[in-house]
């Protein structure tokens, strides 16, 4: 596959398409540009989550439950990936694993069960 349009230009310019194409819901496209987005500045958290989400959103679960563990394992107080994380595991069936990523977002989220 020729993917000379998904690498082409800036770090800058690449996140712009890859948003373009997630809010457009071409979450494929989106995920092939954030795939080498994600490998030229793995620091940076907006890109990785983006890609998760994209990932997310094309059943690609395995993908996505990969990039949020990362972004977990540097920042275990990112709320959104928490959150992710959760919702990934729940689609994979995987309901116990789930719920703890859950509570813990919804208690850095500040929602918490009334005792």
């Amino acid at each position: 596959m020729n993917t000379t349009y998904y690498d082409q230009g800036a770090p800058a310019e690449r996140w712009e398409r890859a948003r373009m194409f997630f809010d457009a819901k071409d979450y494929a496209a989106a995920a092939r540009v954030l795939g080498a987005l994600v490998e030229e500045v793995p620091e940076q958290t907006g890109p990785r989550l983006l890609l998760a989400r994209a990932y997310y959103h094309s059943a690609q679960l395995r993908r996505a439950e990969s990039e949020l563990r990362v972004i977990v394992e540097r920042d275990p107080v990112e709320h959104y990936a928490r959150l992710m994380l959760g919702r990934t595991l729940e689609r994979q069936g995987r309901q116990e694993e789930a719920d703890t990523h859950l509570r813990i977002a919804s208690a850095f989220a500040g929602d918490f069960a009334e005792v």
